[in-house]
């Protein structure tokens, strides 16, 4: 099927279509379906939709800022992501979801080789327009995974744009990465070019969709 759409997007010479429609694919998205016009704005979520629509917009892409989005599991957090993701994608960013554990184990798997494979990996890392990283610090780093996420931050640093989804706030980021040398520079080179947001509310997505019944 998506051999098909993507023909049909061809003969219908909408080239640019098909461009959108080939970076959503590559990126890997947890939720492709994901999109900002089906955010909820309910009322105890509390949620900035003036500056969620400016974030959409891409405006933070071009200025080489990222986004930290913050809260409980099922809070929304991975969905908004891809929803921001998807919106790149429409503007023809090269986009890439993947979750920090398996991020780290690609790099340190590549780093114990003798092909180059490693730096390879960060500089395509590098040439991604938007980086989305989930899971972001769920578990406590070793010093090796601290350094790899320092040289994937520091390669990044006013070049491009990543989106952070992160179960606690940035304050208590320096407890995760262990190292206080190595935290601070990975902190100092995401917070201050960071917008946040939070994800909170009186139920979870997944409450209000009806994801924690029993079945």
């Amino acid at each position: 099927m998506n051999d098909q759409l993507l023909s049909r997007l061809q003969e219908m010479k909408l080239s640019g279509m098909a461009e959108a429609y080939i970076e959503q694919s590559n990126a890997s998205f947890s939720d492709s379906k994901s999109c900002i016009e089906e955010i909820e704005y309910y009322e105890d979520r509390k949620l900035n939709k003036d500056l969620i629509l400016k974030l959409a917009s891409g405006l933070y892409i071009l200025n080489h800022h990222n986004i930290i989005l913050k809260g409980p599991t099922g809070s929304g957090k991975t969905f908004m992501a891809c929803a921001f993701g998807v919106s790149a994608c429409r503007q023809f960013h090269k986009v890439k979801y993947i979750r920090l554990p398996e991020l780290l184990d690609e790099l340190s798997l590549a780093k114990l080789a003798a092909d180059g494979s490693y730096r390879k990996l960060i500089k395509k890392y590098t040439k991604t327009d938007v980086l989305i990283l989930d899971e972001w610090l769920l578990t406590d780093l070793s010093k090796d995974e601290a350094n790899i996420l320092l040289e994937v931050t520091e390669a990044r640093h006013k070049t491009s744009s990543t989106i952070y989804c992160s179960q606690i706030d940035p304050s208590g980021w320096h407890l995760k990465l262990g190292n206080a040398t190595i935290a601070e520079a990975i902190l100092d080179r995401i917070i201050h070019a960071s917008y946040q947001i939070l994800l909170d509310g009186e139920l979870s997505m997944r409450e209000r969709h009806g994801l924690n019944r029993e079945v």
